[in-house]
């Protein structure tokens, strides 16, 4: 189950999160440190085929879309995609490489949080690349060497099913509403899972705290649990249709998609918070310093960082790294534009660096249970 996870320590289902980092050689091969080919470029895709495949991990088919990112870019190039463990997390993918190093069915690329990328630059499992569009990924985004460039991001939201919520609530504050009462959930536990981490530092950052200082928000939701709104219940797709956790605080991406999922069963809205800037988490891709197809994960990069790519994302309702730039330089339909919450300040995202969830961590370790008694 791919979840976004804020530190090492908080490891779920299927995935992880952030910060950047270091240096690394490459072996095999010369390190590709001057800007890559373009994805079209004949040579490249010559020699992809030439190899095959590229071997893929954790790339669950309904997360992001990846399951048509990978019909795509096989059809297109006539590359095939060999996509093991769909369900496998971060540090399982990290796994893959060094126990598969020097095998035909080891993996050419990682899709891994941040703090995950960073073990792997640590280790030296990582391989640089810079794809063609590589200046127009946020620095914040990208290690400086090309160790590692993120894919794609997601902002907390709150998913709300207007057939038990009548109004929907538009701000943190908002929450505290006695007609909310029972209603408010996380995805998980935020001593765990990433998505209900993040819910608790949007928490904080929207009621004086930091991405130094996640107590805001845990008072926030102790205050809740005090009220009575706040529901213990992990939410899931089947608890948000039925309606027994009707509002959800979750990743935007998965709370549209979810929308999307159930219309003509119930209608859910996407709602970023007012009020404050909203609270993002990105994964990262990075090819393994022992690719065994090293000219097909190339292509993969280079198709994962066109616009192309990058679209394909944004049809999951993920948000890709280049956003930003594609949005300036109106490559984004009107359509897909409009599938988005209304006015979500993406370019306002907040993403806390490794030391900083590490904090975070540390507080909700010993402060969460002990304050929100639900």
């Amino acid at each position: 189950m791919r979840d976004f996870r804020a530190t090492v320590s908080a490891c779920v289902g299927r995935r992880e999160l952030m910060l950047l980092a270091g240096a690394g050689a490459a072996a095999g091969l010369l390190p590709r440190a001057a800007r890559a080919a373009s994805a079209t470029d004949a040579t490249l895709i010559k020699a992809a085929r030439a190899e095959g495949a590229v071997n893929t991990i954790a790339l669950p088919p309904d997360w992001a879309n990846y399951g048509t990112i990978i019909s795509t870019f096989e059809k297109k190039y006539g590359v095939r995609v060999n996509n093991a463990a769909p369900d496998d997390s971060s540090a399982q993918e990290l796994q893959s490489i060094r126990s598969m190093k020097g095998q035909s069915r080891g993996p050419d690329a990682v899709d891994v949080g941040l703090s995950f990328a960073l073990i792997g630059v640590s280790e030296g499992l990582f391989r640089p690349y810079k794809v063609a569009t590589w200046d127009s990924i946020p620095d914040a985004m990208k290690d400086a060497n090309g160790l590692w460039f993120g894919d794609y991001f997601g902002l907390i939201s709150l998913g709300v099913n207007r057939s038990v919520a009548k109004t929907a609530p538009m701000s943190w504050a908002d929450l505290k509403k006695p007609e909310y009462k029972g209603m408010v959930s996380l995805n998980g536990s935020p001593l765990g899972a990433g998505a209900a981490f993040g819910a608790v530092m949007a928490a904080a950052i929207a009621n004086g705290g930091s991405l130094d200082d996640i107590m805001p928000g845990i008072q926030f939701f102790a205050e809740l649990a005090k009220l009575g709104n706040f529901n213990p219940t992990s939410a899931t797709a089947a608890s948000i249709v039925s309606g027994q956790t009707p509002i959800v605080v979750n990743w935007d991406y998965l709370n549209l998609a979810q929308a999307k999922k159930s219309k003509g069963m119930v209608e859910i809205d996407t709602i970023i918070p007012e009020g404050a800037k909203p609270y993002g988490a990105f994964y990262c891709q990075a090819i393994s310093k022992y690719s065994p197809n090293p000219r097909a994960v190339e292509l993969w990069e280079e198709f994962l960082y066109s616009d192309a790519g990058q679209i394909l994302f944004l049809q999951g309702f993920a948000h890709p790294a280049r956003f930003a730039d594609m949005v300036k330089r109106g490559a984004i339909s009107k359509e897909l534009m409009a599938d988005l919450p209304p006015a979500a300040p993406y370019g306002e995202a907040l993403f806390s660096s490794n030391d900083q969830s590490k904090k975070a961590q540390a507080a909700l370790a010993a402060n969460w249970t002990k304050m929100v008694k639900a």
